[in-house]
This record gives C-alpha cells, sequence and structure tokens, in this order.
C-alpha cells in the first residue's frame, strides 16, 4: 500500500485553496497513492469565515463536493484535513444577559475511492495557548467547539485512527485508538513555525513507536500571513519509529510504500499491546461520554 501526506500553503481564498489540493491529490495519484491526507485547514485559512463556510457545508457544500469528486476520480482515498462543520449553539453569559454563540467543529472527513464518506471525526483538542511567535495567542476555542468522539475507520482491510494537530499532545488519546485495533494513525495539521520546529517531529515519532502504528503527518508549511507560519515537514513513519518519508517546507507530495506485514511482525516481537498492566481507557472513554 502507497500512502501520501500533503502540504500545503493554504490562504483565506477557497478556489485557490481548493485549486492547490487539486493539483496534490494528482500528484500523490501519479506517484501511486492509495491514501492521501490533506492537512488541518487545507481549504480555508482563516477563522473569521469558518462559520460562513460550516453553514454552506450543511448539506454537501462546496468542499465536501470536492473531496467526493476528487477521490472517485483519481480512484483514491482522501482524508480532507479538516473542514468547518456547524455544531450547536451554545448560552454564554455576558452583560447579565445570555447570547447564543454558534461555533463550528474542525471535521475530518475520510472518503474511499468510490466518493463515500466513510468517517468523520471532530478535533477534540483545541489549540488555546500563548506561543512566542509573531502570532502570540491562538484561541481555537472562540471558534471552534470540541469534538467527543474517537474515531477509528475500516478501510481496505485496515483500521485507521483519526486526530487532528493538538491532539498529538495527548498520548492517552491514542492509547485507545491502539486498544480500539488502530494500524495507521492520521494527523492533519497546521503546526506553528514555533512549536513544530520544537516538538513536531518528536511527537509524531512517539506516537509511533508507543502505538506500533505507522503515523502519517500532514502539516501546513509556510506563510500564511505576515503573523501566521506553519513549520511544514510532512512526515510518515512506520511502527518502529522509522522515518519513511519527510517533505521540509512549501508545497508538495510526501508518498511511500506502507508495508503492514512488518508492522504486524514488530507488534508479534514486542506485543506491547498484551503487556500492558494497566488501563486507561475506562476513565478516558468514561469522560469522553459525559462529554457528549
Amino acid at each position: 500500500m502507497r500512502v501520501a501526506a500533503i502540504q500545503m500553503v493554504s490562504s483565506n481564498r477557497l478556489s485557490d485553496n481548493l485549486e492547490q489540493a487539486e493539483r496534490l491529490l494528482e500528484q500523490a495519484k501519479e506517484q501511486g497513492a492509495d491514501l492521501a491526507l490533506l492537512p488541518e485547514n487545507f481549504a480555508m485559512f482563516s477563522s473569521s469565515l469558518l462559520l460562513q463556510i460550516a453553514r454552506e457545508e450543511q448539506t454537501l457544500g462546496t468542499i465536501q463536493h470536492f473531496l467526493a469528486t476528487q477521490s472517485k476520480l483519481l480512484n483514491m482515498a482522501i482524508v480532507g484535513g479538516t473542514i468547518p462543520l456547524l455544531a450547536k449553539q451554545i448560552s454564554v453569559e455576558g452583560d447579565d444577559k445570555k447570547s447564543a454563540v454558534e461555533r463550528v467543529r474542525a471535521a475530518s472527513l475520510f472518503y474511499d475511492a468510490t466518493g463515500q464518506c466513510l468517517a468523520r471525526y471532530d478535533k477534540i483538542h483545541l489549540f488555546d495557548v500563548s506561543v512566542d511567535d509573531a502570532q502570540g495567542s491562538y484561541r481555537e476555542s472562540t471558534h471552534i467547539e470540541p469534538g467527543e468522539n474517537l474515531t477509528v475507520v475500516a478501510w481496505n482491510g485496515i483500521n485507521i485512527g483519526m486526530s487532528v494537530c493538538y491532539d498529538l499532545r495527548f498520548p492517552e488519546m491514542y492509547k485507545l485508538l491502539m486498544n480500539q485495533g488502530a494500524d495507521i494513525l492520521l494527523v492533519p495539521s497546521a503546526f506553528t513555525d514555533a512549536t513544530g520546529e520544537a516538538h513536531w517531529l518528536s511527537l509524531l515519532r512517539s506516537r509511533a513507536i508507543e502505538t506500533q502504528c505507522v503515523v502519517i503527518g500532514a502539516n501546513q508549511g509556510g506563510e500564511h500571513s505576515a503573523s501566521r507560519h506553519t513549520y511544514g515537514h510532512s512526515v510518515i513513519y512506520d511502527a518502529w519509529g522509522r522515518q519513511l518519508g519527510l517533505f521540509e517546507k512549501g508545497t508538495g507530495v510526501v508518498t511511500v510504500d506502507v508495508d503492514m506485514e512488518e508492522q504486524n511482525k514488530i507488534r508479534r516481537q514486542m506485543p506491547v499491546l498484551a503487556h500492558q498492566r494497566f488501563s486507561i481507557s475506562s476513565k478516558l472513554e468514561s469522560d469522553l461520554n459525559d462529554l457528549s
């Protein structure tokens, strides 16, 4: 099986982003990919437009139509990094009165080669942090509502665990995905330059080693505005933590062969899943259920 991580430098222009994605998906197919992963925010890199886009995507909007069409046209499974989809309304206190605030979900959609959407994962962990860069402060929860459910999708006899960007810093989540049978872990991302240089490759490799899964990290990789730069370095690791392919900066595709029998051999020789002497599953699954 061949898999591809697609690296983009998305803007706030939907049409330009879809043209860029189409070109890179075609490259992935030309390189023989069976599965291609687009980065987080691949279709829209603007928080101010998220709600507008999400409303348009309530049915089969432009982005979902694009993903379904491309997967079928290219006969290739495509995972659409994240797109904004409407969440429920919430009430917040302000000036002694309640106001309705609409937020969106950062949804990652898995399309098979027939154009059918097999699975949706809503990003659980939101990036509300201060970073030593030109942007300074990131508050995803202002516009985005966190998801509650883990997603493992069965595809071509392989179990694929879905995650997004900041999830990467929560290893318990990936242990749960491993316990649910994941063979491959997907991490579409928009890691900043500062956090990416410090931790991106280390975190991805750690998740691969801990779970004995293939890990595919597709990142944004360039300058989006004067204050927003992303790290790039889209990469694929095997279940032993070996780097199979890397694309450093700008737009491009990294495509590699994945040997699932080699992964199974690693798991047989070092049966980490069978050896674990404690369970984090019941507590975390209970907490996630309480959120829903």
